[in-house]
C-alpha cells in the first residue's frame, strides 16, 4: 500500500472539482491541477472558486510537504506540512476530499490523492 498526503486542518460536501490534463507533471511533485467551482479552504485562508496547482514540494528529505499555486504556477498560496493518508484501492484519477462543515462555510480540503497511489 503506497500513502498519500492528508493536508492537516482541510473538508468534505458536494463540490464540483475538475482535473484537468497535466502538463510537465512527473511521479517525483505528483503535480495536479484541480478546479473548484466554489471557495476552499486551506488552513490560515479561503481560495476563491478557481484552478489551482497541488504538488509535493522538490524536497529528498521529505515528501510530506504539499505546496498549492495558482493556475501558472506565480503565486504560492501555501507550503503545507502534511500526514500520510491511504486509500485501499488505487486512485485512477487525482482526488481531493473534504472535511465536513457547517452549512454555509468554505470547503476545506482534507486530503490529495495522486492517481495511481492508494
Amino acid at each position: 500500500m503506497t500513502n498519500h498526503l492528508r493536508i492537516a486542518a482541510f473538508v468534505f460536501t458536494s463540490m464540483l472539482v475538475v482535473i484537468l490534463p497535466l502538463a510537465r507533471a512527473s511521479e517525483w511533485d505528483q503535480k495536479t491541477v484541480f478546479t473548484f467551482n466554489q471557495p476552499v479552504e486551506l488552513p490560515g485562508q479561503v481560495l476563491s472558486a478557481g484552478t489551482y496547482v497541488f504538488k509535493l514540494a522538490d524536497s529528498s528529505s521529505d515528501r510530506n510537504i504539499v505546496q498549492v499555486f495558482n493556475q501558472d504556477e506565480t503565486e504560492l498560496y501555501g507550503t503545507f506540512l502534511t500526514i500520510p493518508d491511504y486509500r485501499l484501492e488505487p486512485a485512477e484519477e487525482p482526488i481531493v476530499t473534504f472535511e465536513e462543515r457547517v452549512a454555509g462555510s468554505p470547503e476545506a480540503v482534507k486530503a490529495w490523492f495522486y492517481r495511481g497511489n492508494d
